[in-house]
């Protein structure tokens, strides 16, 4: 089978990658992926047979993926909630004594909360936090990161031990800083706002993780950030927590009131009121 090949317009659309798929069973929904997103479909071929694309999301049995073409690329990129490390963290992740959970105060009160993660990525955070109980609304403004984690919450909901815990996950595709500026003045749209912004990597010798190697050249950097964190505070009721690289500054305008480091990330709280007791 000849090698399949796209003209630059293919798979730089506005930043949407091509999309391709494995089987006929598939392409149905690929060829409809290919269509909301507006990026081009590459029909049914194996991934080996894919070049000139940099970037491709690749639908098969395993279900949809962002992958980097070439021999030295890394491994493809899913929302994955059934299996790997967030079925790990699941089942032995440490309950309230995990930082993230420290950071949203869940040690500082018996009531179930209502969660933003207003950049929610893969998910990976909020169904911990979802997984200790509480409703977790999740927000991304990219399509493409927003198709990956629409087929990782599908696939987790037909799963008997991870459909309890993405039914309290429900998903929004929309800009956090309008959506939520939108909300300002009103009632508070969520007991606590979870922001982890992209922020620009700057050790060239540190190894970055597979997603963000693949992440960047989609999303970018969040140079809005300030701005998305003024948002938050705008619309939260007891706190915001944003999680930050460990040696990453702090984002500009108010200052944490709270800082929890872990080895290599670290969470900025940003209290507003005191959570309930009970």
């Amino acid at each position: 089978m000849r090698n399949l090949s796209s003209t630059p317009q293919d798979h730089d659309r506005d930043g949407i990658p091509p999309v391709a798929c494995s089987s006929g069973f598939h392409r149905p929904a690929a060829e409809a992926l290919a269509a909301r997103l507006g990026g081009a479909f590459l029909g049914v071929v194996p991934f080996r047979h894919i070049d000139q694309c940099p970037l491709v999301l690749f639908l098969d049995d395993d279900g949809l993926s962002l992958r980097a073409t070439g021999r030295k690329a890394p491994g493809p990129v899913r929302a994955e909630f059934v299996s790997g490390k967030a079925g790990y963290r699941l089942a032995h992740g440490g309950g309230t004594g995990q930082l993230i959970a420290k950071a949203i105060g869940l040690k500082r009160t018996n009531q179930t909360l209502h969660i933003l993660d207003a950049t929610a990525g893969l998910g990976q955070d909020a169904f911990v936090l979802a997984g200790l109980g509480h409703q977790v609304t999740l927000l991304e403004r990219s399509p493409v990161i927003h198709a990956l984690l629409e087929d990782g919450l599908a696939r987790a909901a037909a799963d008997d031990v991870t459909a309890g815990v993405v039914a309290r996950m429900p998903l929004i595709h929309g800009d956090s800083i309008r959506w939520l500026s939108e909300r300002a003045g009103q009632d508070p749209v969520a007991d606590v706002l979870y922001l982890d912004p992209m922020f620009p990597h700057r050790d060239k010798s540190a190894l970055v993780k597979k997603e963000m190697q693949l992440f960047r050249p989609v999303v970018g950097d969040d140079p809005d950030a300030s701005a998305l964190l003024e948002a938050a505070l705008a619309c939260a009721r007891y706190r915001v927590v944003v999680k930050r690289s460990r040696r990453a500054p702090a984002i500009e305008g108010v200052a944490p009131g709270l800082t929890l480091e872990g080895k290599s990330s670290r969470y900025d709280v940003y209290p507003l009121r005191a959570l309930p007791s009970s």
